[in-house]
């Protein structure tokens, strides 16, 4: 009768190895199970971020272009706008060296049958005439200069 256990014996002993906790390979098939649920929530997440960087950086430059094109377009004639694109560029915190402006203008044709071409400058012979057209090319770069947008504006007095 030494020898023997008791039936209560043999069900402490059960109940001791059921409390005894989880063994290694529960606990890794635990962390893999859980990883691979939290792993794509973490790159979501960062993802989102990323692309909010990039939609308000893309916001910032359209705001400065919009701005820039207002402030070309309410300017009086002249074969200058760089100052009021510079003061777009300013008015959002950024450099003015961030902002370019380019120049054509139209030169007619010298017949009604054939079209008129666009010239490079802002102005003929930098003098500003009678019925010109220009066309300003407004370009604005992101401040880490990754991003360059442009917008054209048509000046004229016609």
């Amino acid at each position: 009768m030494g020898d023997e256990l008791e039936p209560e014996d043999t069900e402490r002993q059960r109940s001791n190895r059921r409390d005894a906790g989880f063994t290694l390979t529960e606990v890794i098939v635990a962390v893999v199970l859980m990883s691979t649920a939290i792993v794509p929530i973490m790159l979501a997440g960062l993802l989102t971020v990323r692309t909010s960087g990039q939609s308000r950086s893309l916001t910032r430059i359209d705001t400065v272009l919009a701005n820039a094109a207002d402030r070309v377009n309410r300017a009086p004639n002249s074969c200058d706008y760089s100052v009021y694109v510079e003061a777009a560029a300013l008015a959002e915190g950024w450099s003015p060296s961030q902002a370019t402006v380019s120049y054509q203008y139209y030169s007619p044709a010298s017949s009604a049958s054939t079209g008129g071409t666009w010239t490079s400058g802002a102005c003929v012979n930098g003098v500003r005439t009678v019925g010109l057209v220009q066309m300003v090319t407004i370009g604005i770069t992101n401040t880490d200069g990754t991003v360059l947008r442009t917008i054209q504006v048509v000046k004229s007095d016609v």
